[in-house]
């Protein structure tokens, strides 16, 4: 698929230009940045609208919550089985419901989906994905993290409705009923257009591989529940409810992205296993890169 490699490709670049020692260390945010305030609210505003408005926008709404509490219960009943320290039970509390829905998700649905695709994966992400990280994730540093990372309710809420994307998709939401005008179609089409290798190339740029003899079990458990389990769990429950289309095949894709990197970022900030956060997230993005096609093709058995 010429989409998916030209996807890897700009990850291999990211990895090359990490060994530069012209691009400072802040390359990768700094990338990550550009597409936070522009390429994806870009894409939000040229897709959103486009959104037709029917039951099925509830399901890449409703899912990520879904399998949000799926996942915690099946970490809480294994962390008192395998008997994990605090800091191991909150890494993966934090890392293994929140997936990486919107700087990986939104370019491998745009890939394996096709555009019209887009905006569901936008929907899961921003309604999902991006609302538990700033609400779960608060609740789960403020238990296991450290005490000045405790959250304040004016705080969450602060985060919500600061985020760049999340304030364009309720303007999109606005606009729906309003024509751009060709030129603001056109600038929004470019615009949009560098979020897939802008966001491949920050990933590969921040990609780390830290493993050790003592975060092998907890990684391993954390990305077969994260990339395996979680999307064929989906997947089941759709098919026994009569759940299908899109908006169902798009939503069970994205539960199976890997850890979130906004979420890894919180949890080493947080000292919740930094070893341990590092290596869910490093490898997670590689595996993720042989389990979504997989997924991609369970889906169209």
């Amino acid at each position: 698929m010429e989409n998916f490699t030209v996807t890897v490709t700009c990850l291999l670049i990211g990895m090359i230009i990490r060994k530069v020692p012209d691009f400072p260390k802040e390359t990768g945010n700094i990338l990550n940045l550009f597409v936070i305030y522009i390429s994806l609210p870009a894409l939000i505003l040229l897709k959103i609208p486009e959104l037709p408005f029917s039951k099925n926008i509830f399901i890449p709404a409703l899912m990520p919550w879904c399998m949000l509490v799926f996942s915690v219960i099946i970490i809480l009943l294994l962390s008192k089985v395998f008997k994990w320290n605090r800091s191991t039970t909150g890494c993966l509390l934090l890392l293994i419901p929140l997936g990486n829905t919107s700087f990986l998700g939104v370019p491998m649905v745009k890939v394996f989906f096709g555009n019209h695709a887009v905006s569901y994966a936008v929907l899961y992400d921003q309604l999902g994905s991006f609302l538990a990280l700033v609400t779960y994730g608060s609740v789960i540093i403020a238990f296991y993290g450290s005490d000045e990372n405790n959250p304040t309710f004016g705080g969450v809420l602060k985060k919500i409705i600061s985020f760049p994307p999340f304030i364009t998709i309720i303007i999109a939401l606005c606009l729906r009923f309003f024509t751009y005008p060709d030129i603001a179609v056109n600038l929004l089409k470019l615009l949009s257009s560098t979020l897939v290798p802008v966001v491949m190339i920050a990933v590969g740029f921040q990609l780390t591989l830290r493993l050790s003899r003592e975060t092998i079990s907890q990684l391993s458990i954390g990305l077969f529940i994260k990339l395996i389990i979680s999307p064929v769990a989906a997947l089941v429950f759709c098919k026994l409810v009569g759940l299908n289309g899109l908006a169902v095949n798009v939503s069970i894709f994205e539960s199976g992205m890997p850890p979130m990197i906004s979420a890894g970022a919180l949890a080493i900030l947080a000292n919740l296993s930094p070893k341990l956060t590092a290596a869910l997230v490093g490898i997670g993005i590689l595996l993720s890169f042989i389990t979504l096609p997989l997924i991609y093709n369970l889906l169209n058995i």
